[in-house]
């Protein structure tokens, strides 16, 4: 799962089936509270992915900004060609299905599933609204960030709770194995 805020930046990364674990998304805004965590037993190493099927590596930062790009893409493409106020919820391909949701302030949460699965966007809204609000925004020390203007990082503010919360709520859905 992918989680970008407006200023295309992925603030937020976590993946239960590639051995990677919950981590700051690649700490550009040089938080240092991005890169130590407290307990939990989540690392923040940034590492190399391979790709079996396309025989590539790719450090998790390419993937984030490639993974952004094909939903921006596929968004503007939606909102050119559509003429329905939904606009672009999902994508597959005979490997796996993209799942979408954009919050009104900007946020874009993204989530890879088997091509199968039916669509998750209710389930990145309850990310956003049950999780994401209750433990980052209603975060008093999420306010520093909104008045500066800084992007608020759901690994910094809230992190332990944020982190836990997404765990528990995406293992609790009926298709987690085949996320």
């Amino acid at each position: 799962m992918y989680i970008f805020d407006r200023h295309c930046q992925c603030i937020y990364y976590h993946d239960w089936h590639r051995g990677h674990t919950a981590k700051a998304a690649f700490d550009q805004h040089n938080d240092p509270l991005a890169s130590h965590h407290s307990g939990g037993g989540s690392t923040t190493t940034t590492t190399t992915m391979a790709d079996p099927r396309q025989g590539m590596n790719m450090s998790l930062e390419e993937e984030g900004k490639l993974v952004y790009g094909v939903v921006y893409s596929l968004r503007n493409l939606v909102k050119k060609l559509g003429k329905s106020h939904d606009g672009f919820i999902a994508y597959k391909t005979s490997h796996y299905k993209l799942h979408y949701y954009e919050t009104l302030t900007g946020l874009k949460f993204v989530l890879n599933s088997d091509p199968g699965v039916e669509s998750l966007q209710s389930a990145l809204r309850q990310i956003y609204t049950q999780i994401y609000v209750e433990l980052v925004v209603k975060n008093p020390l999420a306010s520093t960030n909104l008045s500066s203007g800084m992007p608020v990082n759901p690994e910094t503010m809230g992190a332990e709770g944020f982190r836990n919360g997404v765990d528990r709520f995406v293992r609790s859905l009926t298709m987690f194995d085949t996320l």
